[in-house]
């Protein structure tokens, strides 16, 4: 979805007697809503992140990230995040009843399999760039992944 695409949306909703006007395309989901003390004030690309932005600054392709959530620690600059290079189903071992491939303290060397990805039923071994210790798992056993997803904290060794 454009950004011309947006201003033609902001400039329907200020016109007519809608309040509030959703649309979704390609997996992008966009919600405009008029505010009570005016025209529409609001555009928001991703609901569920809570992110929202006043109509006369929408977003350019090179905006900042949102800031970490409330409670979340501050990344730390010697930890390596592994993640996940598609969509799928994370499976921390190679069957049910198996050991998992890793676990937290564990110390991995480069190329090391950390987890399968599940996708189209295709099982996807994901192995880490970089050696050291594994910090924290990110994710469940049996949760479904996005791309890019981190997955893994690894102190690099």
């Amino acid at each position: 979805m454009n950004l011309t695409l947006l201003k033609k949306l902001v400039r329907i909703l200020e016109k007519s007697g809608v309040d509030e006007i959703e649309v979704e395309e390609e997996g992008l989901r966009v919600r405009l809503a008029k505010n009570s003390r005016g025209p529409a004030t609001q555009v928001s690309l991703n609901p569920a992140a809570g992110q929202h932005f006043p109509t006369g600054h929408l977003p350019e392709a090179h905006a900042a990230p949102p800031p970490p959530a409330a409670g979340a620690p501050p990344p730390a600059t010697n930890i390596h995040e592994v993640k996940s290079p598609i969509v799928g189903t994370f499976y921390r071992a190679p069957a049910p009843d198996a050991d998992s491939y890793v676990e937290v303290g564990d110390i991995v060397q480069p190329k090391a399999v950390l987890c399968i990805i599940e996708a189209m039923k295709l099982m996807n071994e994901i192995e880490t760039d970089v050696g050291g210790r594994i910090v924290k798992v990110l994710v469940e056993n049996g949760q479904p992944v996005e791309y890019n997803q981190v997955l893994f904290h690894i102190e690099p060794a």
